[in-house]
């Protein structure tokens, strides 16, 4: 099972004691995640929009585990919809006392938007990490973090803000966090923040039709098209308003294009020019993209001119 942790989660004390509190209002469904990683790794980074409230149930142990050599993306680009994998690779550093080859010892990245202490919304993987060690206290590890964006994973309002990379290690040392004899005090969990930085963007997708064609050489043809991105909280693809786009052509056996005009979207989204039609070739148009919105280029429509 995967649980989604769309979150304003708490770290450091808090974190731990609220390790079990139930993750009430995460959406639960199968994916062939790593159950006991996830539910624990929901558990303690977050599940919902609200914080968790301290529970007087012992907490867990502090691990001697910590994170550095945090490898992202510099730029995550989600559509939307689909499952979005992103890979990560990192270094842990742990104590001797610490076997981080354990079957039940699992370790991951996540990112959070805003801060450690109190984080808008967090992203992490359905599975654990696999380290390789490269001495008694050090090993190198990847993994994945999964995006669902049609799914609630992320919202429009987390587009372009910065997102800032953790990490999380738990020793479960023979406890279920599924199970309703689930002892948090004894277990062990590291969380540690600041280990990098990326940013999530909307996706775009952009189209071109020019007509008529055939076309005599000089009359006028019409160029239209429509630029639309992806909305999270749709989810949908929806037209991006009062953004300039370049209409680009390109003459017959040449690859290279030339820039025409510069237009702007409507408030819907659609595109539409004239211009002359003097030799067969291919209009394009281009969007060099925003901080929240990733750049698109439509597939070239090709003009006969008589």
């Amino acid at each position: 099972m995967r649980i989604r942790a769309t979150v304003a989660a708490v770290s450091g004390a808090l974190a731990l004691s609220a390790f079990v509190v139930p993750a009430a209002q995460a959406d639960v469904h199968a994916s062939g995640a790593d159950s006991a990683y996830h539910t624990a790794a929901a558990k303690i980074l977050g599940s919902g929009k609200s914080a968790f409230i301290t529970s007087p149930v012992a907490a867990p142990a502090e691990l001697n585990v910590s994170f550095s050599n945090f490898k992202v993306a510099k730029s995550i680009n989600a559509g939307a919809g689909g499952h979005l994998v992103v890979p990560v690779t990192y270094t842990l550093t742990h104590g001797v006392e610490v076997d981080i080859k354990a079957a039940d010892f699992d370790s991951g990245p996540y990112l959070y938007r805003g801060t450690f202490a109190e984080p808008e919304n967090v992203i992490f993987g359905e599975k654990a990490g696999t380290c390789t060690a490269t001495s008694t206290t050090t090993a190198n590890c990847k993994a994945n973090l999964d995006i669902y964006p049609g799914e609630g994973d992320l919202t429009n309002t987390d587009a372009g803000a910065t997102w800032t990379a953790g990490g999380i290690a738990i020793a479960f040392n023979g406890q279920d966090p599924e199970s309703d004899t689930f002892d948090p005090s004894k277990i062990g969990v590291a969380q540690q923040g600041d280990l990098g930085t990326t940013t999530v963007r909307r996706l775009a997708k952009l189209t071109v039709n020019a007509t008529p064609e055939p076309v005599k050489k000089g009359k006028t043809i019409t160029v239209t098209g429509k630029l639309t991105r992806a909305n999270w909280d749709g989810p949908n693809y929806t037209g991006y308003a009062t953004q300039p786009v370049q209409l680009q052509f390109r003459k017959n056996g040449s690859s290279v294009y030339t820039v025409v005009k510069t237009i702007k979207t409507t408030t819907k989204g659609d595109l539409k020019t004239t211009v002359k039609a003097n030799v067969d070739g291919f209009f394009r148009y281009v969007f060099a993209g925003t901080k929240t919105t990733v750049g698109a280029s439509a597939a070239a429509d090709f003009i006969d001119v008589k």
